[in-house]
């Protein structure tokens, strides 16, 4: 039955996206030719040899799409994979249709036509996919289309995958039970019904319809696993493995797939190919329109610290930053000149008696943090990120938080998570790492802009600045 219902739905799928297809081509068809502004040269051609092509095009991108893998089951997987399979599968199969028209001299096709067609396809495969997906999700939530499953292991991370197993109805898969080693004594994850020892799992794959397998022991039983994995091998189940990697991962941990070998990353930056592209890209554009922007407001600044007191009108501090390098960061000079020569490097607080009058204005509206535009448009930081701080003070705070130098694992900011939740100046700096480190965590070009909305609306003005 499983069968039939596997080769039932992807039936149903390919007729959806061929018929998606089809429509994508007529489509572009019609928009080339009735709509675009772009002038059409030679006049409308006739339709009779783009609907030919469309025969061609259905015989290519099933084929495509089944060489990509977007007819197996797809249960578990994110939407996003899809799209981007969809969009993979849809620019191969376009540079094949490509190909054909270039060999085919007795009609010259428009290449506009494929390029709308390109886009039109990809979005109409993947809301159609995400429209089907979600009735089937609703169709399983009801109890349709189910699949048993049943879970191999103990402890945190089987706990972990019951958990997300039931916050996910729309799956469609259902645990009827578990499988321990009655030598540990462990408990069964989100009290699951315990069907037997690891030593019985084969014999109940045999007598009981599964579906799937999920094999989720703690990394101490990891020596288990050879035995559990020989017990399913004459089973027709999907099996999947959940490592216990769980408790070691540090920051942005995942999968990853290079020649067939599966990497488990447990820590690294999450700002990396085109992602470092468009951050690197808003900091320019923001940075040097600001700079344009405050320029008049940047020189009168400039003219007054030069009038109230004495000594350079830009102050510059080593700060250490991405990959713990270390650069100069500017700012307008807000202390009297040689103010840490009695004291040594120390941390500015409220109401210190080394500022100067002016310089107090300028710390506690930000104000003395602009030259660090220029720190944003040479590279050495961003407008958002982990606020920098000095190497002197770094040895000490990383042997004293965990997990303090990841946060050099992205740019330095001008501003960042903690500080427009209030975490800045003299404040808890176990509070500003937590809070950096969730910035982190959480990366994206939106959260980014959430930051630089919430700094002009409440973090200009800081009560804690020294």
């Amino acid at each position: 039955m499983l069968k039939k219902h596997s080769k039932f739905f992807e039936s149903l799928f390919m007729l959806a996206d061929m018929a998606v297809v089809a429509a994508s081509w007529l489509g572009a068809y019609a928009y080339r030719f009735s709509v675009d502004p772009i002038p059409v040269r030679h006049g409308t051609p006739p339709l009779r040899p783009y609907a030919l092509l469309l025969l061609a095009i259905l015989l290519i991108w099933p084929v495509v799409f089944r060489a990509f893998g977007l007819y197996r089951p797809r249960r578990i997987g994110t939407r996003l994979k899809e799209v981007a399979d969809i969009a993979k599968a849809c620019s191969t199969a376009a540079l094949l249709l490509t190909a054909l028209t270039f060999f085919y001299r007795q009609f010259e096709f428009s290449r506009l036509i494929v390029l709308y067609f390109w886009i039109l396809s990809i979005a109409g495969l993947s809301t159609v996919r995400g429209l089907f997906r979600q009735g089937l999700g609703t169709f399983r939530r009801l109890g349709y289309n189910l699949r048993h499953a049943i879970l191999v292991g103990w402890g945190e991370v089987a706990e972990e995958v019951v958990h997300r197993l039931r916050e996910h109805p729309e799956l469609g898969i259902r645990l009827r039970g578990c499988f321990l080693d009655p030598a540990v004594g462990a408990q069964a994850p989100g009290s699951l019904p315990v069907l037997g020892s690891l030593a019985a799992l084969p014999q109940f794959l045999q007598d009981h319809p599964v579906d799937h397998v999920f094999i989720a022991l703690p990394l101490e039983a990891a020596p288990l696993l050879p035995s559990v994995l020989k017990g399913v091998d004459d089973a027709p189940v999907d099996v999947r493995v959940v490592p216990d990697f769980s408790r070691y991962v540090r920051l942005g941990g995942g999968v990853e797939e290079f020649d067939g070998l599966a990497f488990f990353r447990l820590q690294g930056s999450p700002v990396y190919g085109w992602d470092r592209v468009l951050k690197r890209g808003l900091d320019v554009l923001l940075a040097g329109s600001l700079l344009l922007l405050l320029g008049p407001l940047m020189a009168v600044i400039a003219l007054l610290v030069r009038l109230t007191s004495q000594g350079p009108v830009l102050y510059r501090q080593e700060r250490m930053g991405l990959d713990g390098q270390t650069f100069p960061m500017l700012k307008f000079r807000s202390m009297y000149p040689n103010a840490e020569n009695e004291t040594g490097p120390v941390w500015a607080r409220e109401g210190d008696p080394r500022r100067t009058r002016l310089g107090a204005f300028l710390r506690a509206t930000s104000l003395d943090e602009l030259p660090q535009l220029c720190n944003v448009l040479k590279g050495e930081m961003s407008l958002v990120g982990p606020r920098p701080e000095r190497p002197v003070f770094i040895e000490e705070f990383r042997r004293r938080i965990p997990r303090y130098m990841l946060r050099h694992m992205v740019k330095a900011g001008i501003t960042g998570w903690a500080q427009v939740n209030g975490w800045r100046g003299n404040t808890s700096l176990e509070k500003r790492i937590e809070y950096d480190l969730f910035y982190i965590e959480h990366w994206s070009l939106w959260f980014d802009l959430k930051i630089l909305w919430l700094t002009l609306w409440k973090g200009l003005v800081n009560r804690n600045a020294g």
